[in-house]
């Protein structure tokens, strides 16, 4: 599990593997040369950017007499989905705490200069910076 999600993570790291993987997602499948059009790069650039995905799982291909024809596999990001979103609910967790216990802080703080930085506090924690 760790392997394929370092795999995945790794393989749409690049904004031409993102690329190709949208196209296809839009297509349903296509050929390495109508997957090369849109870039300035050459056939063997995009194919190294193909193997990466296929050692990913994210695409699969098919020969079809001299051609490869490659599809789509959604299911390594499916399982990053599954993860991040994990991550999220953690995370969305402790922010809503630490936004609990300012206000909480804030509502008992007698004094203006600690309620001005409990709210600046709070504008941070409610953008993810805190």
């Amino acid at each position: 599990m760790v392997e394929l999600l370092d795999n995945t993570f790794h393989a749409l790291a690049d904004p031409t593997r993102r690329s190709i993987v949208s196209t296809l997602m839009e297509n349903g499948s296509c050929s390495i040369k109508e997957l090369a059009r849109p870039f300035s790069m050459s056939l063997s650039a995009v194919s190294k950017h193909i193997q990466v995905l296929e050692r990913a799982k994210l695409v699969s291909r098919r020969k079809t007499g001299r051609e490869n024809i490659l599809t789509v596999n959604p299911e390594p990001m499916r399982e990053m989905q599954k993860w991040l979103s994990f991550y999220e609910t953690y995370w969305t967790d402790k922010f809503d705490t630490l936004e609990a216990v300012l206000e909480a802080e804030s509502v008992s703080s007698s004094g203006n200069e600690n309620i001005k930085v409990t709210k600046k506090l709070k504008k941070k924690v409610k953008k993810g910076i805190g």
